[in-house]
This record gives C-alpha cells, sequence and structure tokens, in this order.
C-alpha cells in the first residue's frame, strides 16, 4: 500500500506537469518573475486547498469508485451531475487536444523530417498512448514512474544548463502590467490540474483517507517547486523585450524554443527543453486520459451501460483526435479549459464541502479555515472564471503569449 502511495503521488505530480508548464514562459513574459512567483504560490495554496475538499467529501462517498459527478449528484442533484459532469468533460477533451497539439509540434521539433507530417503524429501518439489507458491504472502508474525519473533528468540538465546564464537584471524586471497577474491566472490555473485524477486514485487507493492525502500533498509539492526553478530558468535567461517580440511572431512551443535557443545562443539547451517538454507531456496526457476514461465509465454506468475498456478507449480518444485534427489554436483552448477546470477544481469541491458540513456536521476529517475559506476560494474562483471575458471587454490586459 505505501509502494501505492508513493505511485498515486506521482501519477499527481505527472498529471500537474503537463503542458500548463510548458506554456507558462508563453503567457507570463510580460510578467516579470516575482509576480510569477506569487501567482504560482497563491494557485497552489488554492487548489491544494480545494483537493482536500475533495477527499473531505469522499468520506460519505456512497461507494468507493464514485466519481466526481456522482458525488455532485449525492449533494445536489440532478443539475449538479449536469453541471460536473459538463465542465469535467469539456476540461479534459480541451486539455488533452492541447496535450496532442503540442506534442505534434514538439515531435516535428525534435525530427524535423517530420515537419509536414503532423497529422499522423498526432494520430501515433495518441493511438500508442491510449494502450496504457485501456490497459489499466496499474500499466499507467509503471509507466509514469519511469516516464516521471526521465522528466527530472531532463529538467535537472537543462536547469543547469540554463540557471548560470540567468541575470539578477531579468529576474529583477518589473511587469509591462500589473494586472496580468489576473490575467495569466486561467492559463497558470491548469498548472495544478492534477484533480481529474482524485476519483482513480481513491479507488486505486481503496478510499484511505490518510494515504489519499499524503498522496495529494507530496504531489503537488514537487511541482511547485519544479515552477518556480523552471520559471527561474527562463526569466532570467530570457530577455524580457527579446521575449515578448519572438513571441509576437510565434507565440507558440515552437516561439519558446526559438527564443531559447537565439537568446542562449546554444542548441544543446534548446534539445534540453525539447526533451523535457515532451516527457511532461506524455505524462500529463496519461493522467488526464485516465481520469477522462474513468469518468465516463462513471457517466455510462449512471445510465445503466457496461462498457469494455476498448469501447471507453474510443469514448476517450476518437474525439480527443477530431478536435486536434480540426482545431489547432492551442492557447485558445488552453484558456477554454482553464474556465472549466475552475469550475471543476474550486467552485464544485466548495459547494460539495459546503453542503456536507451542514448534513454532517461531526465528520472525523475537514479541512482548515471554516466557512471563512471557502467563501474566499469561492470568490477567488468567480473572478478567475470570468478573466477570459474581462479581457474581452477591455478591463485587463491581454497575456503576451
Amino acid at each position: 500500500m505505501q509502494n501505492k502511495t508513493f505511485g498515486s503521488a506521482l501519477i499527481v505530480a505527472g498529471t500537474t506537469i503537463g503542458a500548463g508548464m510548458v506554456s507558462m514562459p508563453l503567457t507570463s513574459a510580460g510578467m516579470g518573475f516575482g509576480y510569477t512567483v506569487l501567482l504560482l504560490l497563491i494557485l497552489w495554496v488554492l487548489l491544494s486547498y480545494s483537493a482536500l475538499l475533495f477527499v473531505e467529501v469522499y468520506q460519505k462517498a456512497k461507494r468507493q469508485d464514485a466519481g466526481i459527478a456522482t458525488l455532485a449528484e449525492q449533494y445536489f442533484g440532478m443539475p449538479g451531475r449536469v453541471l460536473a459532469t459538463l465542465s469535467l468533460v469539456v476540461f479534459m477533451f480541451a486539455i488533452l487536444t492541447v496535450y496532442v497539439l503540442m506534442s505534434s509540434d514538439l515531435i516535428a521539433s525534435v525530427l524535423p523530417v517530420l515537419t509536414d507530417y503532423g497529422k499522423e503524429i498526432s494520430i501515433v501518439f495518441t493511438v500508442f498512448l491510449s494502450i496504457f489507458i485501456i490497459s489499466g491504472t496499474g500499466k499507467v502508474d509503471l509507466a509514469t514512474r519511469l516516464l516521471f525519473v526521465a522528466k527530472l533528468i531532463a529538467l535537472a540538465v537543462l536547469l543547469f544548463l540554463m540557471l548560470p546564464k540567468a541575470t539578477m537584471e531579468n529576474l529583477m524586471a518589473i511587469p509591462l502590467d500589473k494586472a496580468l497577474l489576473i490575467s495569466a491566472s486561467p492559463f497558470f490555473f491548469t498548472s495544478f490540474g492534477f484533480h481529474v485524477v482524485i476519483p482513480s486514485i481513491n479507488r486505486y487507493l481503496e478510499g484511505d483517507i490518510k494515504r489519499l492525502r499524503i498522496a495529494i500533498i507530496g504531489g503537488t509539492g514537487l511541482p511547485l517547486l519544479i515552477y518556480i526553478l523552471w520559471q527561474m530558468a527562463t526569466h532570467g535567461v530570457l530577455s524580457q523585450n527579446e521575449f515578448t517580440q519572438i513571441l509576437a511572431q510565434d507565440p507558440t512551443l515552437g516561439g519558446l524554443i526559438t527564443a531559447v535557443t537565439q537568446i542562449t545562443g546554444s542548441e544543446l539547451i534548446g534539445w534540453s527543453v525539447r526533451l523535457f517538454s515532451l516527457f511532461a507531456l506524455i505524462t500529463s496526457f496519461l493522467g488526464v486520459a485516465l481520469a477522462l476514461f474513468d469518468c465516463l465509465d462513471d457517466l455510462l454506468k449512471r445510465v445503466n451501460i457496461r462498457a469494455n475498456r476498448l469501447g471507453l478507449g474510443l469514448l476517450t480518444f476518437l474525439p480527443t483526435l477530431f478536435f486536434a485534427l480540426f482545431y489547432r489554436d492551442f492557447l485558445a483552448v488552453l484558456a477554454l479549459a482553464g474556465q472549466m477546470f475552475t469550475f471543476y477544481g474550486l467552485v464544485l469541491p466548495v459547494g460539495m464541502a459546503w453542503r456536507m458540513r451542514k448534513m454532517y456536521p461531526d465528520m472525523p476529517y475537514r479541512v482548515m479555515g471554516g466557512n471563512i475559506s471557502l467563501l474566499i476560494a469561492l470568490l477567488l474562483g468567480l473572478l478567475i472564471m470570468n478573466v477570459p471575458f474581462l479581457i474581452d471587454w477591455g478591463y485587463l490586459p491581454k497575456v503576451i503569449g
């Protein structure tokens, strides 16, 4: 069981470190290092808190393998299930689409001979990784452990090469606009988007609340440290003016790699970014795909449909491939994913915890902070959900990327 706890923590961490991290420099280029770290700390506290609210709510789950939508129905009836399912499914399909889009771009940058085969890369990438998901959580656990180690090695090499080139002048750069702290929040929000795997690891850990808490706290602490070091490396090495100019021409992962290579003058660093990004995308893809797989299983059980794992795999990956092949604006999809995840990962657990505390006032485990913390988390969640609209209406600046 201890081995499963460690594996579950790695699934949390692996799911967390993905497209959100890779795209961070794109959406924080104009913020400066100090404001970027401040935003990371705020979101880490907020989303770790909301994840523990899910743990609290699971104490009264009617069955151990219940999904979040089932819990939402338990406390808010059918409207709760519909809203939870809709936000979750849209979020996970959107974020998986982002991963597939970025993977085709990234693999083509690693193997330039494949540049003209983006759609074919997307298909092979998705089909290959779907095999692990269909095979079961244990196979995802094993693959995640191996890839997580490779990802850490690639990151260590990358930081070793980049951090010595960081300058205090770049790290002390002031934001182009302080309101970017708010504008970037939906994009950064997905950087801690591990909540979708909570039902899967709850089932994997057989409903053990203590070990679930350890997996969540341990699994989020490591990504936070990695994020800060990643931001220190990119903000410290990349001159704000040069970086924003390059992104204005190419606001994609390719633009980030181009900026790193040109500004540092090192092809080795450029290749390190490519490899690290690839490992990060794969581990995150596996975690989110596993969560979507289990979510669809939970949804079908609700209407008394028993699908085999192959059928669930087709339901999970065929729509993802369709969106990835016919919609190519990954930053727009990432913004949508941030909005959906804000509802699912913050507003929903706050509501369920409030209802459960009213119904069961003497639960053995309750997240600290009381109703005041619930209210603060709710208000912040509603603000983040509306940031894209405030940007469109001109009340907030657009992120550089």
